[in-house]
């Protein structure tokens, strides 16, 4: 059956290798709104924490209340019986804030502890979906940051930050109510701080979310040079570049101070403001009060009432400062979240997927395939109309100079990248109209780097068929001929560590030989699997492979001869296309930049070998036939 392909999608947008620290023009409430499908769930306890709060800070607001009572009428009056029970009340008052401020946390801390673990784990997945394309242009620290500290930011900032910024600005014009109602001449001069306050907050914040915005990408690049001198660090001590790699680590993070001192002077002065406003405000109140009591048209009560609420609203305003950079620090993690979550996922299954061949047959079709990738300039194809038949059951050997695009060309078979006109089928359905487990469990891979990862040997071998037996384990052992690991503490169940490192690299390639091969693919795709083993070693493996090899169909990166003699035949990958295809010895005899490549015979290309033309061991075809 052949299906007509389906329209390829377009490449990726290209991203930066490192995020722009150019604050949004979102501002501050766009992005922190775009929470709102992971917070809605908590948006209850939200609310009771809020009702919470306030209820506390309107205890608060109550006391001084209680306390005009006290001094206007058993102070005033000289009668101490009756100063008990409004005492109880301030003890309940007192007791009923502590309680309602221990319940507010109380009811926020688990539902925002689940929308932050929702948000992570989406950012999880969405970076599993993003092609491999997005993982070349990101830095893997600033992708580490986002997971982790900028959910930690955003997940302060709902535990406490925008629960306060409401409740103190309600407190605030509560307060500055209860002011009226006791001296209206007072209650105005407090009152008149809310209009120097908002001006001073609406110029703090663009220049705050610039340094908030540079902040946390450096906290990235951190990330990033401290993920790279660990995974690399024999490197560096065999070169004796520490110290190099240290200095580098030493100005980004002098960088970061920087700009963390920026960050706290434009707090600083707005802070400072912030205290000197009510300070002014206060003492001119305190003035014109003392000399209304003097005139006698405000009691004594009533001024201790005013300047106990005034006291009480200075944590409201003086928390606004710090609250305006919790919230901007906030959404800009959230922008920072949102370039990830928001990045295309080109590559994804169908929606009305067709069903692989059951059981696959396994034949493979490079068919007039083009190739580039989404960072390469207008017109730079790596691959220029590829055109190659694997038969079931054959085995092919991909040869090219190093740069020629044998990997690219491979990674179109599973779909980590999607080419950009042509098609990729198996058994004549285009890779592109199957879904992409039924693809990625037809085709295996093991790349010439193999990657392992921090967990028990049957572990990582298993990563592909997770339901496999121990015998099948075992099999795939004995063809990758990594029986090294009897020898391990633990046998297979011995964990590895990050990166496989407490390996050889002859070691870990046979590892990711032995995952490639386990449970028998339809078909099997081997990007030089064999590049790190010694000769003996790489013998007795190419033995185990031809069992596996003869019963499935698999396309073979090589560079030395002892590894294109695996193959049936080999395709000679040049200037984008396949050139030429026959058996190893026919095109050492036939092809002059074969027999180069494979041997040190210097190779200079005459005129004819620029025409787009096809050597087949049968004679010459097209590039367009049929192979």
């Amino acid at each position: 059956m052949t299906t007509t392909a389906p329209t390829p999608l377009a490449p990726p947008a290209q991203h930066p290798a490192g995020p722009s620290s150019t604050p949004s023009s979102q501002g501050t409430v766009r992005p922190l709104l775009r929470l709102l499908p992971w917070v809605r769930p908590a948006l209850p306890a939200l609310g009771f924490s809020a009702l919470a709060a306030g209820l506390a800070t309107g205890c608060a607001l109550v006391i001084p209340l209680v306390l005009q009572q006290i001094v206007d009428g058993p102070i005033g009056q000289r009668d101490a019986s009756g100063i008990w029970p409004l005492a109880l009340i301030l003890l309940a008052l007192g007791v009923g804030e502590a309680v309602l401020f221990w319940l507010r946390r109380l009811i926020i801390a688990r539902p925002i502890m689940r929308a932050e673990t929702r948000m992570r784990n989406d950012l999880f997945d969405r970076l599993q979906a993003l092609p491999v394309s997005f993982h070349d242009q990101w830095p893997a620290g600033q992708l580490l940051s986002r997971a982790v500290s900028d959910l930690a930011t955003i997940r302060r900032f709902l535990l406490f930050g925008v629960v306060f910024l409401v409740v103190n600005v309600i407190t605030f014009v509560a307060g500055v109510g209860i002011l009226l109602a006791l001296s209206w001449p007072l209650g105005l001069i407090v009152g008149a701080l809310a209009l120097p306050l908002v001006v001073l907050c609406f110029s703090y914040e663009s220049r705050y979310q610039l340094l908030a915005r540079r902040s946390q990408d450096q906290v990235g690049d951190l990330a990033t040079t401290v993920e790279e001198s660990v995974l690399g660090i024999r490197i560096l001590k065999s070169f004796g570049r520490g110290r190099h790699l240290g200095a580098r680590f030493g100005r980004q993070a002098a960088d970061l101070r920087t700009t963390e001192l920026g960050k706290a002077r434009v707090v600083s002065r707005l802070w400072a403001t912030i205290i000197v406003l009510p300070e002014v405000a206060i003492g001119a109140a305190l003035c014109l009060g003392i000399w209304q009591v003097a005139q006698g048209t405000v009691s004594l009560g009533t001024l201790v009432a005013f300047f106990g609420v005034s006291m009480i609203l200075r944590w409201p305003v003086e928390s606004l400062g710090w609250l305006m950079a919790m919230a901007n620090d906030a959404a800009s993690a959230a922008t920072r979240y949102f370039e990830v979550m928001d990045a295309p996922v080109p590559i994804t299954s169908p929606e009305h997927p067709v069903p692989a061949h059951r059981p696959a047959r396994g034949r493979l079709e490079f068919r007039d395939v083009h190739f580039a990738f989404p960072d390469a300039s207008a017109g730079q194809e790596l691959l220029r109309g590829v055109d190659l038949v694997v038969e079931p059951g054959e085995t092919v050997a991909v040869v090219g100079a190093t740069g020629s695009g044998k990997t690219a060309l491979t990674s179109l078979v599973n779909r980590l990248y999607d080419v950009t006109s042509g098609a990729v089928s198996i058994d004549g359905v285009d890779v592109r109209a199957m879904s992409l487990d039924d693809l990625r469990e037809l085709v295996s891979v093991a790349f010439e780097e193999p990657t392992l990862f921090s967990a028990s040997v049957r572990e990582n071998i298993v990563l592909g068929r997770p339901d496999a037996d121990d015998a099948a384990v075992r099999r795939a052992l004995q063809v990758a001929q990594a029986e090294f690991v009897d020898d391990l503490p633990w046998g297979w169940q011995t964990r590895i560590g990050e990166q496989g490192l407490s390996l050889s690299g002859g070691q870990r390639q046979r590892l990711a030989l032995a995952r490639a091969v386990l449970g028998g693919p339809a078909l099997l795709v081997l990007d030089d699997p064999l590049s790190a083993l010694d000769i003996h070693t790489e013998s007795l493996v190419e033995q185990a492979l031809r069992s596996v090899l003869a019963d499935t169909t698999a396309v073979i990166v090589a560079h030395r001869a002892s590894t294109v003699m695996l193959a049936d035949r080999v395709a000679l990958l040049a200037d984008g296309r396949i050139t030429a295809v026959g058996t190893h010895s026919e095109l050492m005899e036939t092809v002059p930049a074969y027999r180069s490549l494979l041997t040190s015979e210097p190779y200079a290309p005459g005129p004819d070998d620029t025409a787009p033309h096809l050597h087949t061991a049968a004679g010459t075809a097209s590039a367009g036939g049929h192979l």
